[in-house]
């Protein structure tokens, strides 16, 4: 074992958050092994964001740079609302994911690498000249460094495991290791193993006896300094049933609500691309709640399925990423045409194109609202974290069938992935909205299919009802008859009604998250932002700043009383992932002179990063003799720089 000690090593025992990040090859199992130490942590009672990182290649070549996959955890006996800045502890299963990782690794924190994968062949695929173990060059960071593969391999030597099929162990002993260090059961983590493998009964005895020889090695070594048992307490919460959860199974599961709200089936139609597919996943073991799940062929079919099962008489879903919304695009023009409740979800990712397919963005603000050919306007609301996500997917089932119109849905590659503590909400305190479907004519003996209720929506009226028959379609149609009627004064009064529907839709008057109703700055987020605003402005306000956070959730249409909200500020400053689509929006909208503080990095805000923009805002803003706020606040220096 070799070690290296830091001048100055943070004492754990005292913190109230913890910090790890597990980082290793993409095949090492860090997601696995994240997930695994989430549900013990969650287990604990301790509150807790993550945060899973991993390329976007299917198998990267082993040991590169570009290979590596990681797994960050902030947990703690307080309220936990981001998925944590610097790591307080490093597990680096081999020279790449120290090389990709240890710079966000806090000073004098802990590092914990696998001697056996520091080899010449690995350090030079991480482009290491000599090996960071030894030569001291980690001697900020303390290091302990022990062959965890040898220990693998001898742990499961008694299942008869070859060496290639017992290091793939490796991930176990290490989280037994973590296990121990932060005092956690290991009695969940066996179960587990042995349901998931309860057909290889043997596979599931190896992969236990490595996690208890990594927690017995904790036990045992008597190390001095580098490794410490940690226990933190739990979190005080209110009374109730919890759960980790996800974005991607929030949205889920909140559809399905929403849909047993409506009364109706749920038919979720969907095509694979990351990170959307884990909604078809979760939705397709979900049948028993009345749900209908269909992989198409492509984008297209997915979308227009879904358009079917509505005019069918079903709640209609589709799911996808910003590439496969731009391909969808036309199919939502015919559902604002045909108006038809549809619920399309984007989990949006770093792009144009392709992009960054395994990381996150919010650049697809301006394809939700504006994004369509022709005058298509449809609400667009946003979710804030995880376990926002399932309230949302239910208020976005709420709007489309009660205004009979497609709803976009947003939530981002961090919110799909992360999870966090979800106290599971009583049914009974959800108000049914069901579905009301047109099975008379609504017009003395006839039927007129656009004839429209106080909330701007046309009647429902499943195929076959026997005296409704009417023509739907992509092509104008008359604002009563629903016949094809190109004339110019109906086109501009169709755009009119379509528009004037969705303007109206009843949104909640939007509140502050944090702080006053007026004072010096707004800072104004939307979507997965929200954690680290909230705790950057909870930062300022300590030291006396009169800054508010204000969270957007309804982004088309606004809610009515934010123009006069924001009003009451000195200024507005706007955080978003992207190069500032939500400031336009605001501005386009409310004439607010706000302005932006963007990153498209693929990785999500740091409140240290907001913490130091919202400083060197007001330094900018007092720094003015004139009283006029800079008109970029991009080119403040701030940390941002940096990381962008």
């Amino acid at each position: 074992m070799a070690t290296q000690t830091a001048d100055a090593r943070p004492d754990l025992s005292s913190q109230d958050a913890i910090v790890v990040r597990f980082a290793g090859d993409s095949g090492d199992g860090m997601q696995l092994t994240g997930g695994q130490f989430t549900l013990s942590t969650a287990l604990a009672g301790n509150d807790l964001s993550t945060f899973p990182d991993f390329p976007a290649e299917i198998r990267a070549p082993q040991g590169t740079l570009f290979g590596v996959s990681a797994f960050q955890i902030n947990f703690g006996s307080r309220q936990i609302s981001t998925a944590g800045d610097a790591p307080d502890v490093l597990v680096a299963m081999n020279p790449a994911a120290l090389k990709t990782n240890v710079a966000a690794l806090k000073p004098g924190g802990l590092i914990i690498a696998d001697t056996g994968a520091f080899t010449k062949r690995n350090l030079d695929k991480a482009e290491y000249e000599t090996n960071p173990l030894v030569d001291g060059s980690l001697a900020k960071w303390e290091v302990l460094a022990f062959d965890i593969s040898e220990r693998t391999i001898e742990a499961v030597k008694p299942f008869g495991l070859g060496n290639k099929d017992a290091l793939r162990s490796k991930n176990m002993w290490t989280l037994g290791l973590a296990l121990w260090m932060f005092d956690r059961s290991r009695e969940p983590i066996h179960q587990w193993l042995r349901d998931k493998f309860a057909k290889k009964p043997e596979i599931a005895d190896a992969n236990i006896a490595a996690l208890d020889a990594g927690h017995a090695y904790g036990e045992t070594a008597e190390l001095a300094g580098p490794l410490r048992q940690v226990s933190m307490p739990p979190v005080e919460s209110a009374p109730g049933l919890y759960r980790t959860i996800t974005g991607a199974e929030a949205v889920s599961l909140g559809l399905v609500a929403g849909g047993q709200l409506a009364e109706l089936p749920l038919f979720f139609g969907g095509y694979p691309i990351t990170p959307a597919s884990a909604i078809l996943h979760h939705l397709a073991r979900l049948k028993e709640f009345d749900v209908t799940t269909f992989q198409a062929e492509d984008e297209i079919a997915a979308i227009c399925a879904a358009i079917g099962a509505s005019y069918a008489g079903s709640l209609g879903v589709t799911s996808s990423s910003g590439p496969g919304i731009a391909l969808k695009g036309e199919a939502m023009g015919l559902a604002i045409m045909v108006e038809l409740p549809l619920v399309i979800v984007n989990s949006q990712r770093g792009g144009p194109s392709t992009g960054l397919p395994t990381k996150t963005e919010q650049s697809d603000l301006y394809q939700a609202v504006y994004g369509r050919n022709g005058d298509a306007p449809m609400p667009v609301i946003a979710a804030r974290s995880p376990a926002d996500a399932f309230e949302v997917a239910i208020e976005a089932c709420r709007i489309a069938v009660e205004y009979m119109t497609p709803v976009m849905l947003l939530t981002d590659g961090y919110i799909a992935n992360a999870a966090e503590p979800w106290k599971v909400p009583d049914p009974a305190n959800y108000a049914p909205f069901p579905a009301v479907f047109c099975d008379k004519p609504n017009d003395g003996d006839n039927f007129l299919p656009y004839k429209r209720d106080a909330k701007g929506a046309r009647p429902w009226v499943k195929p076959g009802t026997p005296g409704l028959m009417h023509r739907v379609g992509g092509i104008e149609k008359h604002e009563l008859t629903g016949n094809i009627d190109y004339s110019p004064a109906n086109h501009q009064r169709m755009t009119e009604l379509r528009a004037a529907k969705v303007s109206g839709v009843a949104v909640p008057p939007q509140d502050v998250a944090l702080g006053d109703e007026t004072g010096e700055l707004a800072v104004v987020g939307w979507g997965s932002t929200y954690g680290p605003i909230h705790q950057a402005v909870g930062r300022w306000r300590e030291k006396g700043r009169k800054v508010s956070h204000v969270h957007v959730r309804h982004i088309w249409p606004l809610p009515a009383n934010l123009g006069e909200l924001l009003a009451g500020f000195d200024h507005v400053l706007v955080p978003e992932m992207n190069t500032g689509q939500f400031k336009t929006v605001l501005r386009d909208q409310l004439l607010i002179d706000a302005q932006s503080l963007t990153k498209t990095s693929g990785q999500p805000f740091q409140i240290a990063e907001l913490e130091a923009a919202i400083g060197a805002y007001f330094d900018g803003i007092e720094g003015n003799e004139g009283g006029e706020v800079p008109v970029n606040k991009q080119q403040l220096p701030s940390p941002l720089a940096e990381n962008e």
